[in-house]
């Protein structure tokens, strides 16, 4: 490996170092009033979750994972007292606060806890009863009058596969959608800058978060080490797909990025919701995304002359696999083995958010039987893991996950 703080040249490699958040109390600062800001369609029961996620971590301990947590690592990044005032300078400004006396106090607040407790508490949110604060202006005082919140709460953050894609030995530091996801990607900015693990590894960023066109790592697949699949998605924009693709060109092996569009809408939100890469010739797939002969938009991009790219569109994705991929035979293994009740339903659930450990070998949640089931037919080795309160999220163990490094295939 060229370098062993990042690598990914496969979506199946044996999965060796992942980066993972585990769910604390920005979850329990959901309310039924915020849930659609934050993007949640139901509150999940933190303890439960904790315990589901300690099970997920251990899964992939238990078959040779090392297990990162990001909260740790962004707190571990602040050491330097210049480079933490420049973090929570950027981080109040992401929240709405750039001066006054509301900027003040909470800056005074969260620099009065310690680092990995200031980390913890940007996250779970910074209620106006805990800060001492006297209230001045007319939208302190008026507009955001019922909002008990100064800083907003972050509890996406343990889908941690969004905010930033290891792609070779290098990544994505991502422009997410959503105010309610935005400032998440501003701690791998500081994890990758400044923290003794990654800080002098001369890691390429292939695109940094300071764009206006939006892309997550939930649409960022990396098919082996020439080729990259992208969801044009309700996440992922064609212009950012595009930008990311002429970055890989110029500086990377990376030679052909597949444009998959799915549609764009909160049940199918990332490409790796429908589609995921399990093994050399397998995949899942969601029915929902394929059209009635089967067939799927698909751009193959590529580059052309002068730092040009070349698009070329396909509606047949088994054989655009095949060629990219050198393989005679694709598997495309159907979500709720393409039943019209259990596959939505078990889609909903992310019977389709595998995450391959290695492969043919694939963590799930256990409540996607059906889907479980169908992929152990096709020979795949399944681990399932506890889902009660964790798929509240909507998201699976991909979304759950980072990995940075994998072996190669």
């Amino acid at each position: 490996m060229k370098n062993s703080a990042i690598h990914i040249t496969s979506e199946i490699g044996k999965l060796k170092t992942v980066i993972l958040k585990r769910p604390n109390h920005e979850v329990e600062n959901i309310t039924p009033d915020t849930m659609e800001r934050l993007l949640f369609d139901d509150i999940p029961y933190l303890p439960i979750a904790q315990e589901e996620h300690d099970d997920f971590a251990n899964t992939l301990r238990a078959n040779g994972t090392e297990v990162l947590y990001m909260e740790q690592l962004a707190a571990q990044s602040l050491a330097d007292e210049k480079v933490k005032n420049q973090f929570l300078d950027q981080m109040l400004k992401e929240s709405g606060h750039t001066k006054g006396s509301v900027y003040e106090a909470l800056k005074d607040y969260l620099l009065d806890l310690n680092d990995q407790d200031m980390v913890d508490k940007i996250i779970a949110g910074v209620r106006k009863n805990e800060v001492d604060v006297d209230l001045k202006s007319l939208g302190e005082l008026a507009e955001d009058a019922d909002d008990p919140f100064l800083m907003d709460p972050m509890p996406n953050t343990y889908f941690t596969r969004d905010p930033a894609a290891a792609i070779g030995n290098g990544l994505s530091i991502n422009h997410m959608t959503f105010p309610a996801r935005q400032r998440e990607s501003l701690f791998m900015q500081y994890i990758i800058n400044y923290h003794p693990r990654f800080k002098d590894q001369g890691i390429h960023v292939w695109r940094n978060r300071n764009h206006d066109s939006r892309i997550e790592g939930g649409d960022e697949l990396v098919l082996s080490n020439h080729v990259l699949a992208i969801g044009v998605s309700q996440r992922t924009s064609a212009k950012a797909i595009e930008d990311i693709a002429h970055n890989l060109f110029k500086d990377s092996d990376f030679d052909t990025v597949l444009a998959i569009r799915i549609p764009h809408n909160h049940a199918m939100m990332h490409l790796d919701t429908v589609f995921t890469m399990i093994n050399y010739d397998q995949f899942t797939v969601h029915p929902a995304i394929l059209k009635d002969n089967g067939k799927l938009d698909v751009y193959v991009l590529t580059p052309d002359k002068n730092d040009e790219i070349k698009v070329e569109y396909h509606d047949d994705i088994t054989s655009v696999l095949k060629k990219v991929l050198n393989q005679s035979e694709i598997d495309l293994i159907p979500t709720g083995n393409g039943d019209p009740i259990v596959a939505p339903r078990e889609q909903w659930n992310d019977g389709s958010n595998t995450l391959a450990i290695a492969p043919g070998e694939v963590v799930t949640y256990n409540r996607n039987y059906v889907s479980n089931d169908l992929l152990r037919k096709h020979g795949i080795l399944v681990h399932e893991i506890r889902s009660s309160e964790l798929s509240r999220g909507r998201g699976g163990p991909r979304c759950m996950s980072m990995p940075i490094v994998r072996e190669d295939i």
